[in-house]
């Protein structure tokens, strides 16, 4: 298989797409099952117990995706992507047989470590695929993955309700070791820069001293840091909605989980996949034109969650709520499209990985620590309320990415910058 050929950069668009579906799939059902698993772990009866267990896996997975991005600068992206999904597949599976609280909450763990290497490397892949005018397009497509995985997590309830918990996590991990050992075959690493020189011997003080030399330049990045602030600060709303607005569709609505999921789960995808196509096409052509112009697409689609988050928290109809989640998914597809592509103008492709990992750090930390807040607000009847108030963050953060922000490049190279003209 050709690897410079036109077609196979959006060959690995589309086999990574499904490792996203997976991966977002696989943690994210388990949003919409509690209902059915409580009957068989009494734990989960308490929203906080299971919010404890939603955060485990964010925390984890939080502290260990600067080290993923830091390995996957360095190594063999293919092999880390393969060797996650297998991992994170077997452990799905293995979630079908715990029979208590203290299982499920080691296997959410070990989830955590094993998903944390996909995504920096994913997306530092497909950016060194897709460069100036299809970046942000190729990393939106691959983003609509995750949001489609994210829907299909919704029908765990369901499938639950028709089958068994313990059934949809059998199904789902051999789906996802099965595809890992196709990917073998057809997925190909492509390094935009040299890893080792001729006179660079491969030894762990070398690779250490590189891998902070990284993390050194990216602290000392001004950009890096405004980019690190409305990445988590969108991610407050982002992991809210993720794994609070089911509940908050079910109490609000009067809705039974099996169905309050599904619709919560697929419009915010349906939106988001409107969002990316949008925010990815509008940011390609526009930078073209304005260097500037990723910023400002992101910071459209991130200004859009505003209203839609106050909506989703103090409505109360039908009517408000669906509508504030379309527009939240809408808003938050054009921005979440735009992020690695306005990383990629401040940061060159030898430590992309690493600043999406950094990246990750805080905005998933920031989500951990939020699933904690909802859920005891669940407890207290104060999630609508609770929510709503996120919107003054999302506010400061858009108006500090258009104020911070001036890229000089499209990608910023090692070497020097590519200067597009005007």
């Amino acid at each position: 298989m050709k690897q410079k050929g036109t077609y196979y950069p959006w060959l690995v668009v589309a086999m990574l797409w499904f490792v996203a579906l997976l991966n977002y799939l696989d943690r994210q059902m388990l949003s919409t099952m509690r209902p059915s698993m409580m009957i068989d772990i009494a734990e989960l009866v308490s929203a906080a117990n299971f919010g404890r267990l939603m955060s485990i896996f964010l925390w984890i997975y939080a502290f260990m995706s600067p080290v993923s991005g830091a390995i996957a600068d360095r190594l063999n992206r293919k092999w880390l992507i393969v060797g996650s999904l297998f991992v994170w597949s077997g452990v799905t599976l293995s979630m079908g047989y715990a029979e208590t609280f203290e299982q499920l909450y080691v296997l959410r763990a070990l989830m955590g470590v094993s998903e944390a290497f996909y995504i920096p490397c994913a997306l530092a892949l497909i950016a060194d695929y897709h460069q100036d005018k299809t970046r942000s397009l190729a990393i939106g497509i691959h983003i609509t993955g995750i949001y489609l995985g994210q829907a299909l997590g919704g029908f765990g309830a369901t499938i639950a309700d028709n089958f068994s918990w313990q059934a949809t996590f059998h199904w789902f991990g051999l789906i996802g070791i099965v595809y890992s050992l196709i990917l073998i075959f057809f997925l190909k690493e492509k390094k935009a820069y040299t890893v080792h020189s001729g006179n660079e011997k491969k030894t762990l003080s070398v690779e250490l001293s590189t891998m902070l030399k990284g993390a050194g330049m990216l602290i000392g990045n001004i950009a890096f840091w405004v980019i690190l602030f409305y990445f988590s600060a969108s991610s407050l709303p982002g992991w809210a909605v993720k794994n609070w607005l089911p509940t908050l569709f079910s109490d609000t609505l009067q809705m039974d989980m099996s169905q309050a999921g599904p619709l919560a789960t697929i419009t915010i995808a349906a939106t988001s996949f409107i969002g990316v196509l949008v925010g990815g096409t509008l940011s390609d052509r526009w930078v073209l034109k304005n260097l500037k112009g990723r910023v400002y697409t992101g910071a459209i689609g991130l200004t859009l969650t505003i209203p839609a988050i106050l909506l989703i928290g103090f409505g109360s109809g039908f009517g408000t709520i669906i509508g504030g989640a379309v527009c939240f998914g809408i808003g938050y597809g054009m921005f979440d499209t735009n992020n690695m592509p306005i990383l990629c103008q401040f940061v060159s492709a030898r430590y992309r990985a690493t600043a999406y990992g950094i990246m990750n750090l805080v905005g998933v930390s920031v989500g951990a620590a939020i699933t904690n807040v909802l859920g005891r607000s669940t407890d207290a009847g104060n999630l609508g309320r609770d929510f709503a108030l996120l919107s003054i963050v999302i506010g400061i953060a858009a108006a500090l990415q258009l104020i911070m922000l001036k890229p000089k490049t499209i990608d910023m190279r090692e070497n020097g910058d590519k200067e597009i003209k005007r």
